[in-house]
């Protein structure tokens, strides 16, 4: 599940659905099944993922690659379908309520969604 720390809110639905949608379509269920695999171990094993920072910036080679194709080798489309699909999969586990929201490092804005496991989450 997902909270909004903005808003206040559980949230329910994903953004940019028409974009997912169209990028997903050139994505095969096997490269989706394996991304997913991998992402819910990776988020595992901490508190805190930032979304920009998990894949790395050379997907070659990495279950990821996959996604950069679907998006027609488009670097910027790559790293929004690779958040959106990081959104859905957190928004649908039920076993944690993860928060997000975007934050600075050092000053400086973080490109990507920053989540983070709700140990007391609010009340649905």
């Amino acid at each position: 599940m997902l909270y909004s720390i903005d808003t206040g809110k559980y949230v329910h639905s994903m953004p940019h659905v028409a974009e997912y949608a169209a990028w997903r379509k050139h994505l095969s269920d096997d490269d989706y099944q394996k991304i997913a695999n991998e992402l819910n171990d990776n988020v595992s094993d901490s508190d805190i993922k930032t979304s920009n920072w998990i894949p790395g910036s050379d997907w070659t080679g990495t279950v990821y690659e996959p996604i950069y194709h679907a998006c027609r080798n488009d670097e910027t489309a790559a790293g929004m379908f690779f958040g959106l699909i990081l959104f859905k999969l957190l928004m649908e586990r039920t076993d944690l309520v993860w928060g997000f929201g975007h934050y600075q490092k050092d000053g400086i804005a973080i490109k990507g969604m920053t989540y983070f496991i709700l140990r007391n989450p609010p009340e649905r």
